[in-house]
């Protein structure tokens, strides 16, 4: 059975989360975070967790967090599945939990250290700041995080000056999946980002409001994601193996994009599941390099 911990005896602040105020130490050491973006925020506030858990589509953290880290986290759970015990064995000072974790789970976590879930409710492309600011707060780090965001807003301005020269390319963002390509939503991280940058994002409209993507098209339906940019995204081997098949095809072929050569393969556990300021420079980078002559 898990422990309540005496948090009165060495909590000094509070900070507000979906289930209400969590008084949390002055100063964590010991971070166990439950979400991806969690982890971002953390290393980029300059703190590695102890415990973290997987990208999806993968056994480990996504590839570009691994620039960031000097030492590994202990892995206590996949996406939606969090082992209790594992994070238990960590000792934490805090847990950083994902936006609209079960209540009966959280529950369960707060009894082994203050968890910090952020209210995010529904697709907000901005959503992603609020939550960085209040694990900033949870982890002390207010003012690395405030930088890290400004920094985000800076490189974002960059590329968007270059682009105002001319007209805002149209782009569509896909996940390549074993059963067929999916359109990713215009109200997830990664179209918010390129938005700001300058890009004319769009879904083509065959993601419904309150979606994150659309159902799986088939190859003959492909003509209805022809922008003037692709970005096609791939999360696993799979993925890649069925996009590699999909480019044989002549029905890809057909594509204006492909004949204009601006279909850019991009990695799916950044450009698709990630979140944090470390995730939005890395995608604004591959942005840059894409556009650039």
């Amino acid at each position: 059975m898990l422990a309540l911990l005496p948090l009165t005896a060495w909590a000094e602040r509070s900070v507000e989360t979906a289930f209400g105020e969590v008084a949390v130490p002055d100063s964590p050491e010991r971070v166990v975070t439950l979400y991806e973006g969690a982890l971002d925020v953390s290393l980029a506030a300059g703190i590695v967790p102890v415990g973290a858990v997987t990208t999806r589509g993968g056994d480990g953290v996504a590839r570009y967090i691994e620039a960031h880290l000097d030492e590994r986290p202990a892995i206590v759970g996949v996406v939606r599945e969090i082992n209790l015990e594992a994070v238990l064995a960590l000792e934490p000072d805090v847990i950083l939990a994902p936006p609209q974790l079960p209540e009966a789970q959280y529950r369960l976590l707060s009894r082994i250290a203050p968890t910090v879930m952020p209210l995010t409710e529904g697709l907000d492309p901005e959503a992603w700041r609020a939550e960085s600011r209040l694990f900033a707060q949870a982890l002390g780090r207010e003012a690395e995080i405030e930088a890290a965001l400004a920094q985000v807003d800076a490189r974002a301005a960059e590329i968007a000056d270059r682009i105002a020269a001319g007209e805002a390319p149209s782009a569509v963002l896909v996940r390549w999946m074993p059963q067929g390509p999916m359109v990713m939503s215009e109200d997830l991280f990664t179209p918010g980002l390129l938005r700001a940058a300058g890009v004319a994002i769009h879904d083509a409209g065959l993601v419904r409001p309150g979606v994150p993507h659309s159902d799986p098209l088939s190859l003959e339906n492909l003509s209805r994601v022809d922008a003037e940019w692709l970005f096609l995204a791939t999360l696993n081997e799979e993925g890649q193996e069925a996009l590699g098949a999909a480019q044989a095809s002549p029905a890809f072929a057909r594509l204006e994009v492909v004949a204009r050569d601006q279909v850019v393969p991009v990695d799916g556990q950044l450009w698709s599941s990630a979140s944090g300021p470390l995730a939005a420079l890395a995608i604004l980078d591959e942005l840059d390099a894409a556009l650039t002559p």
